[in-house]
């Protein structure tokens, strides 16, 4: 039997709350709108970039024309400093190396666009860890939609009961839930795990070892 194992990218595999924080933060800055400390941004981040400059953004200036032009300033930003602070976090590395080994299936499903999820992806963990990356794509419907999860169920050609969806926050563990799928909800992220278990978590990795036993590997 062939598992497959899903994750989460920001604030699963990888710490990158500062240089998100620091792009969106310049955006803001470039246009005049206030800026917000790097905490704030844990809360709006996990439905992709676009929504995330929204919740940035005050109230009142939500329009799509000004939208655009702060996620345009971000984007140009972003490209350049994404990987300044961002790190991964402790005992990723040596946890996706062992569940490889050990015969899993490893994807990578993101609500950040696809460019950036698949440089990020590369630029940390190699090309020969993860056997699907899937980043957020015009035309297909961000998570907790299920559709990006489906994807990647059809792309490795695994069975819904055969996979766990891994990733810290209330967006992860809907996902989980709309594909049918076992969910991990990780407290080394940006949310807490009350948040990860209000959600439906099925099992809680407190560390990146703990995944080992959950999934029996």
């Amino acid at each position: 039997m062939t598992r497959l194992l899903i994750f989460d990218l920001d604030g699963t595999l990888i710490d990158s709350l500062a240089d998100l924080a620091a792009s969106a933060n310049h955006a803001l800055q470039a246009r005049g709108f206030p800026l917000h400390p790097v905490d704030a941004y844990r809360y709006f981040v996990g439905n992709g970039v676009t929504k995330l400059l929204e919740r940035a953004l005050p109230e009142g200036a939500r329009d799509g024309e000004t939208l655009a032009g702060v996620l345009a300033e971000f984007t140009r930003h972003y490209g350049v400093h994404r990987a300044d602070l961002t790190r991964p976090y402790p005992g990723i590395p040596a946890l996706l190396e062992t569940l490889k080994e050990r015969g899993m299936l490893l994807a990578v499903a993101s609500n950040k666009f696809h460019s950036a999820v698949e440089a990020m992806t590369r630029l940390y963990f190699g090309n020969t860890l993860f056997d699907l990356v899937h980043g957020h794509r015009e035309g297909v419907p961000p998570k907790p939609h299920p559709a990006i999860v489906r994807a990647i169920l059809a792309g490795a050609k695994v069975a819904p009961g055969d996979t766990y969806y891994i990733g810290d926050s209330d967006v992860d563990m809907q996902t989980a839930r709309n594909a049918a799928i076992r969910s991990i909800g990780v407290t080394w992220g940006f949310r807490s795990r009350g948040e990860l278990l209000a959600n439906g978590a099925d099992f809680i990795a407190e560390t990146p070892d703990e995944i080992l036993q959950i999934v029996g590997a």
